[in-house]
């Protein structure tokens, strides 16, 4: 991989010129309360160029820089800290291991920062992240500005990193997508599992925790607090408590993805508890279920989420309608937007090292970005029915469905990543009924 950092990184040096500095930092520890912490995961986005995953590390990119344009700070080596806390890399690591130029301490950033300044115009760096780091970004951009007339050329702006990054970041390479298709497939396992054990008396969290221990079966983790929502939660859409126990006559909808080595899966179900739908939730999946799979059927470059969801929109308003939930003309009904009591969010996102990927949906234009091949996406439509829904009649009330799959926009059209769980009634009934 660390061609691949290498080549990430010579592609942002020519994006941002000789005469820009990149300026990026990881992300730090978190407090969970007093002395412990929430499990350490780097920022993406300085991961993806440099492939580093301890804390308190930031990296420099100087393009031309004749010493070398990979200069990587992070923590020098600590032997007693080594011995509580495990391996860190020091600066002779971050050469030997992670290809830096140079390698400095963390707390010489202010110092580094001096050195790297000069003649450079632009200073690439995303304000309001990080408070400490903007405060010695800034104090030396204006130090150097100071001492212009001894220096010469000096930084005159600062300019947002994130939306350079952000946009690398959207096409997937080919490693990216076989770590994304290895996500998929643990989670496809995670969520067969969800299946064989939905039972009446099981409660949400021991749903949960199978899923967990399916995704530490590969030594993954959560790509995102799962949902586990049965009955009406599941019209919470980010019902993330977990705490209700199944019942007979219930759906049970799991939102659930591992994250793998950095990339993550993003995966929706929705199963009878039962084993078998009723008449009513099977009229309600049957809508879902058909517009999901149009909607992957049109995904290709030159496609856009605007117009997918659109499709969405029209598919689902017919669905209801054509069962009494909404009346009135199509056309009306959209306009009015009354399918949002139903179908309140958008039809999928991006999805890469972020379950909620980075990147504009928008192009420079102002108009839907189109697909393009090694782009990565979720498709989720769904339906949901809240209890306190007085407009339907009883029966349908409580109802929550959705289906989401991973899909990979190909030259061609497009892959499913997360194609192989099953996702129709009669799958679905089949395969709950071996239990």
């Amino acid at each position: 991989m660390n061609l691949e950092y290498k080549k990430r990184r010579n592609k942002l040096s020519r994006l941002i010129g000789k005469d820009g500095i990149v300026i990026l930092p990881t992300a730090p520890y978190k407090n969970r309360s007093r002395d412990t912490y929430y499990p350490y995961r780097p920022d993406s986005d300085f991961f993806y160029f440099t492939g580093f995953s301890e804390p308190d590390a930031l990296m420099i990119l100087a393009p031309g820089r004749p010493e070398g344009e990979f200069i990587l700070l992070l923590r020098p080596k600590d032997p007693l800290k080594e011995t509580w806390d495990g391996h860190m890399e020091g600066l002779i690591g971050a050469k030997q291991n992670f290809d830096a130029n140079q390698s400095y301490k963390i707390g010489d950033l202010g110092k580094v920062l001096t050195e790297v300044f000069p003649n450079r115009q632009k200073i690439f760096y995303t304000l309001g992240q990080h408070n400490d780091y903007d405060k010695k970004v800034i104090d030396t951009f204006n130090q150097v500005r100071a001492n212009q007339r001894r220096l010469g050329v000096v930084p005159t702006e600062v300019v947002s990193l994130e939306p350079l990054i952000h946009d690398m970041r959207l096409v997937k390479s080919r490693e990216e997508i076989r770590r994304m298709k290895e996500a998929a497939r643990i989670s496809v396992e995670a969520h067969y599992r969800v299946m064989d054990e939905c039972k009446e008396g099981v409660y949400e969290y021991q749903i949960q925790a199978s899923i967990n221990h399916q995704f530490g079966q590969y030594g993954t983790v959560p790509a995102y607090d799962s949902i586990v929502a049965s009955g009406s939660n599941a019209c919470t859409l980010h019902y993330i408590e977990n705490k209700d126990i199944l019942k007979s006559g219930d759906l049970l909808l799991t939102d659930a993805g591992c994250e793998h080595q950095m990339y993550a899966a993003d995966i929706t179900r929705t199963v009878p508890v039962s084993g078998t739908f009723s008449e009513q939730q099977k009229a309600i999946y049957s809508i879902v279920l058909d517009t999901q799979k149009n909607a992957i059927e049109s995904v290709r470059p030159g496609q856009t989420f605007e117009n997918i969801q659109n499709n969405a929109i029209n598919s689902i308003t017919k669905g209801l309608r054509k069962l009494d939930l909404l009346s009135g003309s199509l056309k009306s009904l959209i306009k009015n937007e009354a399918y949002k009591d139903f179908y309140m969010h958008g039809i999928g996102h991006w999805l890469g090292m972020d379950v909620h990927d980075v990147g504009s949906y928008m192009s420079d234009a102002g108009k839907a970005k189109k697909f393009v091949p090694g782009m990565v996406l979720t498709i989720e439509p769904g339906i949901y029915i809240s209890r306190k829904n007085n407009k339907v009649q009883k029966p349908w009330r409580g109802i929550g469905v959705r289906i989401e799959d991973n899909v990979l926009v190909t030259k061609k059209g497009c892959e499913v990543l997360t194609g192989k769980l099953s996702k129709e009634i009669n799958e679905i009934e089949t395969r709950m009924s071996l239990n």
